[in-house]
């Protein structure tokens, strides 16, 4: 693959980014790892995951997902191969105290982040969301100590405002802070608005790097979901059901096939292309349960669109 460098950071990373939020989760640990091979082996060398992976499922507490790495990590020997990047934020308990950006908050899980990567360094940590219960100021000071201390390399955001965005920014310039370099937002074919309305300015402004999740639409451009045929067996099934089962998600999956054929290319492939193609974008974000399926997803980094094929995307699915 040929490394993209993320934002204004010294980071090279891969053109694909490896999601984690199925480790542990819909992947056991072996098929994990068999997922997490595949992908290095493929030359993919940055992976995205949170300290909340996945304690939305029965049974979970949160932190499933790191685990995984970190014994995965522990076992190659390859930590200091792979550009991570982890999230807090995010609930971790019932109490007040266990979510949000609070120094105090951040400070905790920070360490438990770490004790579960089996690591010294998180390459690049995310406020999941946005507290507005709390400073931007306080939230900039605590992880501008992280990044002195060497515990974090750099900070960013994910599921940001504009205008939170900015006032993090803003804080962070005034006070002389580290300041976040890397925006986690949703952005795919078929969900184009909330990005490129107003987030996608400031980006280019503030010259971040962007890695955009959902940027498969939770599977649903993996071509398995027909409004011809009953939903497939997955824990994901409503989700997609609920937010691209409708003629706009049908008609963007429709221009896929239509693209994918031209370049014997799988229409996921060509969902991460397009993403691809944006200038100020560094990488979508995808996840996989099988190693074929991580391979798949490397291979979109050699996949050039047309012009035309982009400009025929960019219409079918345009907001405005």
């Amino acid at each position: 693959m040929e490394y993209r460098k993320l934002g204004r950071t010294g980071l090279k990373v891969a053109p694909i980014c490896l999601g984690g939020n199925v480790f542990g989760w819909t992947a056991d640990e072996q098929a994990s790892f068999a997922v997490l091979d595949a992908y290095v082996e493929a030359g993919g060398n940055f992976i995205d995951t949170a300290d909340v992976y996945s304690r939305w499922a029965p049974g979970h507490t949160g932190g499933e997902s790191e685990l995984v790495l970190g014994k995965w990590f522990a076992a190659r020997g390859n930590r200091d191969k792979v550009v991570l990047v982890t999230k807090v934020g995010s609930p971790m308990g019932d109490a007040p105290g266990q979510r949000g950006l609070s120094r105090g908050w951040i400070m905790h899980a920070v360490e438990q982040s770490l004790r579960r990567l089996q690591t010294d360094y998180i390459d690049v940590y995310l406020s999941h969301y946005d507290d507005p219960d709390t400073r931007p100021d306080e939230t900039m000071r605590a992880y501008d100590d992280l990044i002195r201390a060497g515990k974090v390399r750099y900070v960013g955001a994910s599921n940001y405002s504009p205008s939170r965005l900015v006032g993090a920014l803003w804080a962070s310039d005034r006070n002389g802070y580290a300041r976040y370099e890397l925006l986690q937002p949703l952005y795919n074919l078929a969900r184009r608005e909330a990005y490129e309305r107003e987030l996608q300015a400031v980006c280019r402004e503030h010259e971040l790097g962007v890695i955009t999740y959902s940027s498969l639409a939770s599977g649903f451009f993996s071509g398995k979901y027909r409004s011809d045929a009953p939903l497939p067996e997955s824990a994901r099934a409503g989700g997609v059901q609920n937010n691209y089962m409708n003629a706009r998600g049908f008609a963007a999956l429709d221009a896929l096939r239509e693209v994918a054929a031209g370049h014997n290319a799988t229409t996921g492939q060509v969902a991460l292309a397009w993403i691809l193609s944006r200038p100020e974008i560094t990488a979508p974000i995808a996840s996989a349960t099988t190693a074929d399926q991580a391979r798949e997803l490397a291979g979109a980094a050699a996949l050039r669109l047309t012009s035309d094929e982009v400009a025929h995307l960019d219409q079918v699915t345009d907001w405005r």
